[in-house]
């Protein structure tokens, strides 16, 4: 985040003179204690300043990026997931390439007749599936997809920062987001490279870290 002038005066009041009450830093800055709420709220929510009633504002010592990695470490997949792409087992390959290159992913889940998930494909499943004269409306998708259990899920109440690493880790570009039913697991989003690379973007452009 950065501060304002304002803002980096009120850290330096604070880290040279806390516990400082909001009054005593609008009176060294000749300003309001009304003026000077916005700035104080916002430098208390995002790290900067530690409030206690009573006793004032103390400077919390941390600097903006650690500011920023604790914000991360604490991203859950919910947060952030997006709308998963599903197709059915009996789905053709060629109607699979036609999904994938129409919806824009990289990554297709495959669920059975109950909607759970039973395979995922990627675009090099669906290229190595491709490749010689074969007929792609007559070969369906269960024929050449991944198969559970060789498939690395996550769920919506896991880190983000721990599925990255699965993603770093595993070298595949995205994750099903289950959840678990009687029948199996059901896909209810999908977390990829891209996912987590918005987020990052997104943290560091946000006003209040």
């Amino acid at each position: 985040m950065e501060l304002s002038n304002r803002q980096e005066k009120i850290v330096e009041i604070v880290k040279g003179n806390g516990p400082i009450t909001g009054e005593q830093i609008a009176e060294r800055l000749n300003l309001t204690r009304a003026t000077l709420r916005p700035d104080l709220a916002i430098l208390t929510m995002s790290g900067f300043l530690d409030a206690r009633p009573r006793v004032g504002y103390f400077y919390t010592g941390k600097t903006g990026f650690e500011l920023i990695t604790e914000k991360v470490k604490k991203y859950k997949v919910h947060e952030f997931q997006q709308i998963p792409i599903i197709v059915k087992e009996s789905t053709s390959v060629y109607d699979a390439i036609s999904t994938m290159f129409l919806e824009d992913v990289g990554t297709l889940f495959v669920v059975n007749e109950n909607s759970c998930l039973t395979g995922i494909l990627s675009r090099k499943d669906l290229l190595r599936a491709s490749i010689g004269q074969k007929d792609l409306n007559a070969i369906a998708v269960h024929i050449i997809m991944t198969r559970m259990p060789n498939i690395t899920v996550c769920r919506k109440d896991d880190l983000l920062l721990d599925v990255a690493n699965k993603l770093i880790n595993k070298q595949i570009d995205g994750l099903p987001v289950v959840k678990d039913t009687e029948n199996g697991l059901v896909v209810i989003g999908r977390v990829t490279k891209t996912t987590i690379t918005r987020a990052f973007v997104e943290l560091t452009n946000e006003k209040s870290i």
